[in-house]
């Protein structure tokens, strides 16, 4: 058997029984440092508690975690790959399946026109292998990108995703969208205490301004769907791991994050 530690999600968690994702109605947030049945750390050095990392602590040999952020996998899956089923990959993946879904009905399976945007233009050959369609970076106009955005949509994109976390993108994320019926979701996770902003009208005229996490996945049965498709080759994921370093090589690995030279990492715990 095989399985992957996903962060939580929790299923038929509300009253009325039904299957919608919720991510911390069982375990909030601050119960994410510690086990839920006794609110004790299961990690000590010297007799003093370390508290789990996002109920997770995957930078650890061994580890304890709630049983809901366990999923039994295909044991043929390489864990060197599907690892990136742990959080990102699923975030994204089932953000945009379910606005497609919703809004788009036989066309789910894609938008015709992908507009990719990024500071560092070197990122349009690599998203090009993802479907991206068009690419844009904010420094070669003197505009607001979302304003350059609408120019280019004639009006406005239909959806929006912010993916990095940075709270003056989330808000050009917004403002780029069709008044009337364009919607943002919101993806990446801002620094501790950052707050978002824009102007009400944004909204009233008809905008949808959400967020996800995990993009609305239950980790337990439908981590192992996304693992069994990418087996079927019906989802990329090798593509997305430029490199591969030891975990005591973890500051290279952020340095290539933050020069733009890397997708996705992995971290190999042993030699």
């Amino acid at each position: 058997m095989s399985s992957l530690v996903t962060r939580q999600s929790v299923e038929n968690a509300n009253s009325a029984n039904q299957e919608r994702p919720t991510y911390v109605v069982k375990l909030g947030l601050p119960l994410e440092l510690v086990m839920m049945n006794d609110r004790q750390s299961r990690f000590s050095v010297n007799g003093k508690p370390i508290y789990h990392f996002m109920g997770t602590s995957t930078f650890s040999q061994y580890t304890v975690v709630q049983d809901v952020s366990v999923a039994k996998i295909d044991p043929q899956a390489p864990l060197d790959k599907v690892c990136l089923f742990g959080c990102g990959v699923p975030t994204v993946f089932h953000g945009f399946l379910c606005m497609f879904e919703v809004s788009e009905g036989a066309k789910s399976a894609g938008a015709s026109r992908i507009i990719g945007v990024d500071i560092d233009s070197k990122k349009y050959h690599i998203s090009k292998n993802f479907g991206v369609t068009e690419f844009v970076n904010p420094k070669d106009y003197d505009k607001p990108i979302q304003q350059v955005l609408v120019d280019l949509t004639d009006g406005g994109v239909d959806y929006s995703f912010e993916c990095i976390g940075n709270v003056p993108v989330m808000r050009a994320a917004l403002e780029c969208c069709h008044k009337g019926w364009g919607t943002s979701v919101i993806i990446g996770v801002a620094a501790s205490g950052q707050e978002i902003s824009t102007r009400p009208f944004q909204l009233v005229t008809g905008r949808v301004w959400k967020g996800t996490a995990f993009g609305g996945f239950k980790s337990r049965s439908q981590v192992p769907w996304l693992v069994d498709k990418y087996m079927k080759k019906e989802i990329k994921i090798d593509e997305y791991i430029t490199h591969n370093l030891a975990l005591g090589d973890i500051n290279e690995a952020f340095d290539l994050m933050h020069e733009g030279g890397c997708i996705r990492c992995v971290l190999k715990l042993h030699e």
